[in-house]
């Protein structure tokens, strides 16, 4: 049977002010300013601010007369109780209005470039043969098909079954495709891929060609004495067919625009002045908001305007300035970040990568006074521009690892000496993961051979058996 009960919960709720400005605290730039040109679409009372400054001078002289003369007529409305001050709303927009880092800058148009997709570019090179349109459909499906690395995706068989037609006709079109610029292209397999380069010399690549076909598993793991063994031919007959090999392009759809294809654009520029470091946002390019006058003639010149209208600008409104407000907080929140860490990590921005000092989001987040789960977001997908490249907020974390002395060091540190031990070895006697930790012990780095084998493998450098060279 129905019945009442009082309950006492204690919820946590957000705010649409919080929400939204979660949401731009975590987009990168080239995102935020998508966003800022969805939002101009979305709401009218929101516009891009390109008036001069005597033309802003002028308009600002016009609407104080207005608001003078508007303000006698608006007080006959003042029996309402929901009666909004509209005059204060509107006009409140040198507070809320986003301002770039540098307004002398000329907005910068990036010319965009005709970029040929690596599908388009083997469809051309498909239209040169005279295909019947069965054969055109079937090529077009397996190019289609091909992934940004060069490879066949599906199996021939699939694609004979999608396309309702023998595998022979399949195979035969792809047969075709392979030999098309760039070679190698259309491969089912690593294998294939480097046999179809190899062919196009068939006569000169006897022996690599005999080694892919028959000991390509030897070969993948470097195996070559035993493939010397096999083909009983000298180690240095193997090392000449494996130079050779080497040459092939494992990855012949590389260097094609894809049409998914992202850029990194640094959010913020750390740049040395002297002795200090200046931080500034790299948001120029971002539009200037501020609120639709237009608006505010029709409230303050228009009294034929219904409630509904009028609680619809209200609204919008609001919007308008929870967008420039959040807009705002973003650049401040993000500048304290990068400012907090440029402070930390002094000796990186002064001598470069194998100077990290260990640091975690707490860090962070107790000195500017933030949560941590603000400091994530402000660090995740952001990018900063400094004199040793670009680099993503997040490279300037990492955990901290005691030396034997006491000192406190970078595991970033850690895996910088892993890697420059390793691109140091000796061909001839290459450092296994034990021998590593042997030789960072003696450096003073106490570290499992386990943590050795995770740190390398993060930094995709293979074992020793497949480092070793002929």
């Amino acid at each position: 049977m129905p019945f009442l009960e009082q309950r006492l919960l204690l919820q946590q709720r957000l705010s649409p002010q919080q929400v939204l400005f979660s949401t731009l605290l975590q987009l990168p730039v080239m995102a935020l300013e998508q966003k800022i040109k969805a939002e101009l679409e979305l709401n009218p009372l929101l516009e891009e601010e390109i008036d001069t400054d005597l033309e802003q001078t002028e308009t600002k002289e016009e609407d104080e007369e207005k608001d003078e003369l508007a303000d006698d007529e608006v007080k006959e409305d003042d029996d309402k109780d929901d009666e909004v001050d509209w005059d204060e709303l509107v006009n409140d927009e040198t507070s809320y209005e986003y301002v770039p880092r540098d307004e002398s800058r000329e907005e910068v148009v990036w010319p965009d470039p005709a970029p040929v997709t690596l599908s388009e570019y083997l469809i051309s090179q498909l239209y040169f043969f005279k295909l019947t349109k069965e054969e055109q459909e079937i090529g077009e499906y397996i190019i289609w098909n091909i992934d940004e690395d060069g490879y066949l995706s599906y199996s021939v068989e699939s694609i004979a079954e999608h396309m309702k037609v023998p595998v022979e006709k399949v195979l035969e079109i792809l047969k075709l495709i392979q030999t098309f610029d760039p070679l190698g292209i259309a491969a089912r397999d690593l294998k294939e891929c480097i046999l179809i380069q190899l062919r196009e010399n068939e006569e000169k690549n006897k022996l690599p060609i005999r080694i892919i076909e028959e000991h390509f598993d030897d070969f993948k793991n470097k195996r070559y004495e035993k493939i010397a063994r096999l083909l009983n031919i000298s180690l240095e007959d193997v090392k000449i067919a494996v130079k050779t090999i080497s040459r092939v392009n494992p990855k012949p759809g590389e260097g094609y625009i894809k049409p998914n294809e992202n850029y990194v654009v640094p959010d913020l520029i750390v740049e040395k002045v002297g002795k200090e470091y200046i931080i500034s946002h790299n948001d120029w390019n971002i539009p200037r908001l501020r609120i639709n006058n237009s608006y505010r003639k029709i409230l303050t010149e228009n009294q034929n305007v219904s409630e509904s209208t009028k609680q619809y600008i209200k609204q919008k409104i609001e919007s308008a300035r929870w967008v420039i407000n959040s807009i705002q907080q973003r650049k401040i929140t993000i500048l304290k970040v990068m400012k907090d860490i440029v402070v930390r990590q002094r000796r990186f921005f002064e001598k470069g990568k194998g100077h990290i000092e260990p640091m975690i989001l707490k860090d962070i987040a107790d000195t500017i006074g933030m949560d941590i789960s603000t400091v994530s977001r402000v660090t995740n997908g952001k990018y900063v521009q400094t004199d040793y490249g670009v680099f993503e907020l997040k490279y300037f974390f990492s955990e901290k690892m005691k030396t034997s002395d006491g000192e406190q060091v970078s595991t970033l540190s850690i895996k910088d000496k892993i890697k420059e031990i390793i691109e140091n070895e000796d061909p001839s006697n290459l450092l296994t993961d034990d021998k590593i930790v042997k030789i960072l012990s003696e450096q003073g780095i106490p570290i499992a051979r386990r943590t050795v084998a995770k740190y390398r493998e993060q930094m995709m450098i293979p074992v020793a058996r497949l480092r070793r060279k002929i």
